[in-house]
């Protein structure tokens, strides 16, 4: 199993901090009906897909530069990760990322939106919390099987 280096927790954690600034001002801003919902929506995007990049970092494995929520996930998968299914399924937030801040503004669900981001920011956490955790070291004196001696035959 992968321990990461005291390196990429650092790192984590900003990503974390960075993911919970986000999922903070998607709180403030979502009850604001004066507050157009692209604000809103890429605020919520930017915390899933900085929460998808802490399970990343946590598995040393390459960071993509992409925003796109779907990507993100099979990236996470691949490396044995399997994000809970309300975040899995957050590939709708990502025209908030970039597309829909230069267009015309497109009315989305704020409270999904919202509820996505504060269950990425909460499974990142717990990642996060996992990933800290001391290892047990294993048994020095306890063989494993590529060592043991082979059984003898009846």
């Amino acid at each position: 199993m992968f321990s990461p280096s005291p390196e990429q927790i650092e790192y984590a954690e900003l990503l974390l901090r960075r993911a919970n600034g986000d999922l903070e001002a998607c709180r403030v801003l979502a009850d604001n009906a004066d507050i157009d919902d692209n604000i809103v929506g890429f605020h919520a995007q930017q915390a899933v897909e900085k929460s998808m990049k802490v399970a990343l970092v946590l598995a040393d494995a390459d960071l993509p530069l992409s925003h796109d929520l779907k990507f993100l996930v099979r990236q996470v998968r691949e490396i044995g990760t399997e994000p809970p299914q309300d975040v899995s399924d957050t590939a709708w937030l990502t025209p908030w990322a970039a597309e829909l801040r230069y267009d015309e503004p497109i009315a989305r669900d704020r409270t999904a939106a919202l509820a996505a981001a504060e269950s990425a920011s909460g499974w990142a956490a717990s990642l996060l919390a996992d990933a800290k955790r001391p290892q047990p070291e294993p048994d020095p004196g306890r063989k494993s099987r590529e060592e043991a001696p082979p059984a003898p035959e009846p």
